[in-house]
């Protein structure tokens, strides 16, 4: 096998032509083999393995950078530049990353793991290069899906600028997550039916060429009118417009092909961009027909593409997806919007049956949430369906658009809390800190799988800005007993003890309940209360719970900066002197890759953690008094 004898970066170059293809074919079988055991982002990797061997090849790495586009399609770039070993441990706790990451190996030059980013850091890095007088170049890697994104099209603006080369590879292959949508996807897509426009420009050229007196002359008249064949026969000429030069479309499964094109980009003085195309999940069939399904996915069989484990209980996600169809059903007003989740935000039922009340706004956050406000002015109610980790991208949208104008805009956030196996830039542990300071905003999460469905009717039919926040994976369906009407800002009594308090919300109320059956074996008898709301926390509930204990344990899946138990704390300081507080949050910093139940131990957060701190601090209350 000619991979077994891919060791070190260099070793690619050492290959004939004729074996190159061969390698594209044994990286294929090597990735579907691990990440069918590990679980990983599947499809995406499929479809790069020759574009990135030819960049590898064309490229002098690691002096040469490679930026890649949120880079979950950089499993061929990692094998390449001498991590085939470690594919084993991939995306596991202390193994791996997923995604490029600095401190692993200096062939990945930053780190990403968010779209439409790409474009932005090489430019500030080919720029950075030209001051400090170096030589070396720059690629960015970016896909059709992430040119949705505005930050996209705001380096594209600011790439004229670049004297030097500066190469941007546009990876097309008609997919982010889902499918693309938009006025960009149909604007690639007739750059793509215009293809014969190069092969056509080839041909006059070298014909004029043969003819001894007119032919340089015509050919330099037909330079002269380039752009305006181009406005006829490519519409638009975004690229070439905004002062970028085009190069392309190119099979991106031709490598003989994409090392022409990448010494064409190399000679050219400025920002060039390459337009190659390529099909998602290629070379393994179950990905070809299904990419969406091979996006992120876990341990599968080969054979049929179908997934090892999983369970048939129903998740959040899917609990919010059958909500949000009853409700709207009853309630036209209601609309939904997703940025290019439909699947991950289980919106697909709702995108069936109400189809013009949904909209795919692609990948553009920002975008999302202000259209969101702006359907909100006209008296409907948008539901918009993002994932924690991307709402940050939205930050300003709601401060300006939304709360300032006090508008009614339920944000669904999905993934909120420990997420696993993505890592730093997708654990959705950010979103109390950055939401609770926005004057207007209401946020509340859910005990349970009814809990959540409880919260989505009183945010339809709240008046304000209100997010709902609810965790990645099967539901919780314990406590249905308890399913007191949800009234603003008010939290409720689970059971009552004498000795400790236990004040959770959301995901953390199931880990009270089985930390109150330990301490109840020490001997402990343990209250424990629902908060329900992050914003407005229920002080009213709090001062209940100090009037009859002496020790209270505030537990929740956020960063302890700008944490419900943060604002508890200094309450209960302020008002309830003679009461300890013990704040269960998520430490303030990054959470890496790997299991989520391995995390929440790591991170001290489990029940058997929080059990040995809360006994540590109540014997230490008992000895001081």
């Amino acid at each position: 096998m000619i991979l077994e004898n891919i060791e070190k970066p260099s070793d690619i170059k050492k290959l004939k032509r004729k074996e190159l293809d061969i390698l594209a074919r044994e990286i294929r079988d090597f990735l579907i083999e691990k990440i069918s055991i590990t679980g990983g982002h599947l499809a995406s990797n499929l479809g790069v393995v020759e574009l990135t061997m030819a960049m590898h090849i064309s490229f002098d790495l690691p002096k040469d950078k490679i930026i890649w586009d949120v880079g979950h399609q950089s499993y061929t770039h990692k094998i390449l530049s001498g991590r085939k070993n470690a594919f084993d441990n991939l995306r596991k706790f202390g193994g791996m990353a997923g995604f490029p990451k600095t401190s692993e190996s200096k062939f990945d030059v930053f780190n990403t793991g968010h779209s439409s980013t790409s474009l932005s850091a090489g430019l500030g890095m080919a720029f950075g290069r030209d001051i400090k007088g170096e030589n070396y170049r720059v690629i960015s890697v970016i896909g059709d899906g992430a040119l949705t994104g505005g930050m996209a099209y705001e380096a594209l603006n600011n790439a004229a600028g670049i004297k030097k080369n500066f190469i941007m590879v546009l990876n097309d292959n008609e997919m982010s997550i889902s499918k693309n949508v938009g006025g960009m996807n149909d604007y690639l897509n007739n750059i793509r039916t215009a293809a014969g426009y190069n092969n056509l420009k080839k041909r006059v050229v070298n014909s004029l060429e043969r003819l001894p007196y007119i032919g340089k002359p015509a050919i330099n008249s037909i330079r002269q009118t380039k752009n305006g064949i181009k406005q006829i026969l490519i519409p638009g000429m975004l690229f070439e417009n905004m002062g970028v030069t085009y190069l392309g479309p190119v099979d991106g499964h031709n490598i003989s092909a994409l090392l022409k094109v990448f010494d064409e980009a190399k000679k050219v003085e400025g920002p060039v961009l390459v337009h190659v195309l390529t099909k998602k999940g290629r070379g393994y069939s179950p990905a070809e027909k299904q990419p969406e399904n091979f996006h992120g996915i876990g341990s599968f069989d080969i054979a049929s593409g179908i997934p090892k484990s999983g369970s048939n209980k129903p998740t959040y996600t899917d609990v919010f997806s059958k909500k949000i169809v009853e409700l709207a059903s009853k309630n036209k007003d209601i609309v939904a919007i997703t940025a290019a989740m439909p699947e991950g935000c289980g919106l697909l039922v709702f995108r069936d049956v109400f189809p013009k009340r949904f909209f795919d706004v692609g990948i553009a956050e920002q975008h999302a949430i202000t259209s969101a406000a702006g359907l909100a002015a006209t008296g409907l109610v948008p539901v918009v369906c993002v994932y924690s980790s991307f709402l940050q991208r939205g930050f300003d949208q709601i401060v300006h658009d939304v709360c300032i104008q006090n508008l009614h805009v339920v944000f669904a956030i999905d993934r909120a809390g420990l997420v696993g196996a993505d890592g730093e830039t997708h654990q959705g542990i950010f979103d109390v800190s950055f939401l609770t300071c926005i004057p207007n905003m209401t946020l509340l999460a859910p005990k349970n799988a009814r809990e959540l469905e409880d919260c989505l009717e009183f945010a339809i039919n709240f008046d304000g800005p209100i997010a709902i926040r609810y965790p990645r994976g099967v539901a919780y369906d314990s406590l249905n007993e308890f399913r007191n009407k949800i009234e603003l800002g008010k939290g409720e009594m689970l059971f009552e003890g004498d000795d400790i308090a236990l004040l959770a919300i959301g995901s953390m109320v199931s880990t009270a309940k089985n930390l109150r059956e330990k301490l109840k074996i020490k001997g402990l008898n343990v209250s424990i209360a629902n908060a329900r709301f992050f914003k407005p926390i229920d002080f009213e509930l709090v001062d209940r719970l100090c009037k009859k204990h002496k020790f209270i344990v505030t537990m929740e899946e956020n960063v302890i900066n700008g944490s419900m138990g943060e604002k508890v704390k200094a309450y209960i300081h302020e008002n309830h002197a003679d009461v300890e507080v013990l704040n269960i949050a998520l430490p303030d910093g990054y959470v890496e890759h790997g299991d989520v139940s391995l995390l929440r131990e790591k991170l001290e957060i489990d029940s058997n953690s929080i059990l040995k701190k809360v006994l540590d601090k109540y014997e230490k209350i008992k000895n001081e008094r």
